[in-house]
């Protein structure tokens, strides 16, 4: 493919807000894994969270779609400089050609849940009554709203593979001539259809999460929001590029991954093969890494059977939990800022390596020059999707 520019990213999560308060958390390295303080029944796990959404409303002109989801997306799209960024482009192509493309799993699943507790004789209280807030739509409307775009405006519901896979609809969205630019991203919050959702399932852990540690004993689910802007190279000469991606479905369990990761595996090659680079050229691979028993031995094999020792790997999910919907968009903003600041990120909460693992992984930061980054995003049900990043001027 074209390679395609990214004039602007950012993002928040449990390590903080903006890009400076995750470059410096996972130099320290510095987890923001907390006990569970969020959930309206005792829950004993680990969580995620973003210190202060509660006490930040939206402003009075978008009153309407207030919510802790849209909260979240308010503060990480006003940080980085990504607001006047997004102005930027609309004034540089027109309203209608700047799409916004966004990734949730839970969207605002949050109000909700409190408007059925709050029920007013079997109806939505008073102030939850507003359509737009129930509706798995309700993040990309808001930001298409809250910046008069007229573009394209499209959700993307995937599970964890949600704001991974949005980079991929950009791609052929701008190819096509559809659109010049587009808005890429997501967010997913904290609420307790997820938390104890997946507690039924077994698969959350009551201590903070251990990706790819043989004792491992699940996930810690947290909540972020982040955001990219994508044009074509030429528009932007000095940024970081998309230089491929791939997509796959497992169709094999409705939550389990294939056990010989053939969903993932296309994925990953179908991002190499549209990248035009082979497994030697890639310096680094954030994991999607949960810290569930299989999703990574499935992926620890993938990587130990495909790429050279010198590919350094680890996933980031030690430092935010697993923020679902939003894990793609936060952990291709940390495989930047890996690729920016020459740093490998730790492979946060490990003591004792699974024995699949092969000696790619990277258990303590390191520093290295990352040209070429992957960042894999294998979602619930086998949803799968590949994303490969070059840094500015260093992919022909």
């Amino acid at each position: 493919m074209t390679p395609l520019a990214i004039r602007a990213y950012t993002t928040t999560s449990a390590l903080g807000r903006g890009l400076q308060a995750h470059a410096d958390a996972l130099s320290a390295p510095r987890g923001g894994l907390a006990p569970n303080d969020f959930s309206v029944a005792p829950l004993d796990c680990w969580i995620g969270r973003v210190a202060g959404v509660e006490d930040e409303p939206l402003p009075p002109e978008l009153a309407e779609w207030d919510c802790r989801n849209n909260r979240l997306a308010w503060i990480a799209l006003r940080q980085d400089g990504f607001a006047e960024a997004m102005r930027a482009a609309r004034e540089r192509y027109g309203a209608s050609r700047v799409a916004v493309l966004l990734g949730t799993s839970t969207a605002s699943i949050g109000a909700t849940e409190e408007g059925y507790r709050r029920l007013d004789h079997g109806r939505m209280p008073a102030d939850l009554h507003r359509p737009v807030l129930h509706t798995p739509h309700s993040l990309a409307s808001f930001v298409a709203a809250a910046f008069a775009l007229e573009g394209p405006c499209l959700t993307v519901a995937t599970a964890c593979s949600s704001s991974a896979k949005v980079f991929a609809n950009a791609e052929r969205m701008i190819r096509l001539g559809l659109v010049d630019a587009a808005i890429v991203g997501g967010t997913d919050t904290l609420c307790d259809s997820v938390l104890f959702g997946f507690n039924s399932l077994e698969l959350v852990s009551p201590e903070p999460c251990r990706p790819f540690d043989a004792a491992r004993s699940g996930i810690s689910i947290g909540e972020a929001a982040g955001f990219a802007i994508l044009e074509r190279v030429e528009a932007a000469m000095d940024a970081p590029l998309l230089i491929g991606y791939g997509e796959a479905s497992d169709a094999h369990h409705m939550s389990t991954p294939h056990p010989e990761g053939l969903g993932a595996e296309l994925a990953l090659n179908d991002a190499l093969a549209r990248a035009g680079i082979a497994p030697d050229d890639v310096d680094y691979i954030n994991l999607h890494g949960t810290a569930s028993q299989k999703n990574d031995e499935v992926e620890a094999a993938l990587v130990a059977r495909t790429f050279p020792a010198s590919t350094r790997a680890s996933s980031t999910k030690g430092f935010t939990g697993h923020t679902l919907g939003a894990a793609g968009i936060l952990e291709a903003a940390i495989t930047l800022l890996s690729m920016r600041d020459g740093r490998v990120p730790a492979n946060l909460g490990a003591e004792t390596p699974d024995p699949l693992c092969g000696p790619q992984m990277a258990w303590r930061p390191e520093a290295a020059d990352i040209r070429i980054a992957l960042s894999n995003s294998f979602g619930f049900g086998g949803n799968n999707a590949c994303l490969a990043f070059a840094r500015a001027g260093r992919h022909a």
